[in-house]
């Protein structure tokens, strides 16, 4: 009797000790994975001068614990402001030259089944309003300004009052992901599939791919995300086109990738996503990331509409654009 509760004496120790490493290891994850994330207290620093939020409709089946379905509009950034070696490696900028080279806003329909995803081109010339700095100074106010200029002055603050300027829209959330964090989620997602329509071959951009349908790794895709010079007329327009491909891709990929049953993959994705990103504080974590996860369950890649602003060239200079009005306006409308 004496040996048998000897045995499950140490039976029991060591399913307690188990347990402890297994519940340390998950904290350690959590931690881990909060701490990937670096966030912007956009809120406080631009206070109330912005577009008013718009007025929730009730819900029948709302109640505290449900996961949001409210209507959401998402400035997303893609960066190269990143300093490191990886980002160097692909062709990222260092910590002397910040740059915003993507800009869509998306928009979560009520129900988060559907979502419209809107790009904005780097060169629209906007009126780039005063944002405020750390430490209390302020950008200047500044008129036929590039729009990607504005992350370049005053990093995802300016970014978010110069878009909510040029559509008249509540900016939700800011989500920022660089050039490697990008190239990692791709990787960890086993690639992506898209089909380009003409040869793409540039030396900038380090893609080059005959036209039909490829199956890529991260950095082929962050190749075509960023290719310009390398397809038709080297327009910024025609890129767009790209990325917004690569946008329905990664989302038929995810949903193609059962994360749920292999928490390894899980985790690596996740290291992945996190570790690019910057975020508002209000998805500064990884439950606020999770929660907003999880209310996109029923959005699908072909329930996600994307269009570019609607943009003429700009008189003062051929190679820019400006807002296409009141196009721009009446869709920038539809979406608050």
């Amino acid at each position: 009797m004496g040996g048998r509760s000897r045995v499950l004496k140490a039976a029991g120790l060591t399913l307690a000790g188990a347990l402890v490493l297994g519940i340390a290891a998950a904290g350690w994850i959590y931690w881990h994975l909060n701490d990937n994330i670096t966030s912007v207290d956009i809120n406080s620093a631009l206070g109330d001068d912005r577009p008013a939020r718009p007025t929730p409709e009730p819900s029948a089946s709302a109640s505290a614990s449900a996961v949001p379905t409210g209507a959401l509009n998402i400035l997303v950034l893609g960066s190269d402001s990143r300093s490191g070696a990886q980002n160097r490696k692909l062709g990222g900028g260092d910590s002397e030259g910040a740059r915003s080279d993507t800009a869509m806003v998306v928009h979560l329909d009520a129900g988060r089944t559907a979502a419209t995803v809107v790009s904005i081109p780097r060169d629209t010339l906007v009126t780039r309003p005063s944002c405020p700095l750390p430490g209390g100074k302020s950008t200047s106010e500044a008129h036929q300004a590039m729009f990607n200029s504005a992350y370049a002055v005053g990093g995802p603050v300016c970014a978010v009052k110069t878009a909510e300027a040029l559509t008249g829209v509540r900016m939700d959330h800011y989500i920022e992901i660089d050039f490697s964090g990008f190239a990692k989620l791709v990787d960890e997602l086993g690639g992506v599939t898209v089909t380009v329509e003409e040869d793409i071959d540039d030396d900038k951009s380090h893609l080059h791919l005959d036209a039909g349908t490829h199956h890529l790794d991260g950095k082929q895709a962050l190749g075509l995300a960023r290719t310009r010079y390398g397809i038709a007329g080297g327009s910024d327009l025609a890129r767009i086109g790209l990325q917004q491909q690569l946008v329905k891709a990664l989302l038929t990929q995810i949903s193609a990738t059962d994360l749920l049953t292999d928490p390894g993959a899980l985790y690596r994705v996740a290291d992945a996503v996190t570790g690019g990103l910057t975020t508002d504080t209000g998805l500064d974590s990884l439950g606020e990331l999770i929660g907003l996860g999880r209310s996109l369950g029923g959005l699908t890649a072909d329930k996600v509409r994307t269009l570019t602003m609607p943009v003429v060239p700009a008189p003062s200079d051929r190679n820019r654009v400006i807002a296409d009005q009141p196009e721009a306006r009446e869709l920038w409308k539809s979406l608050r």
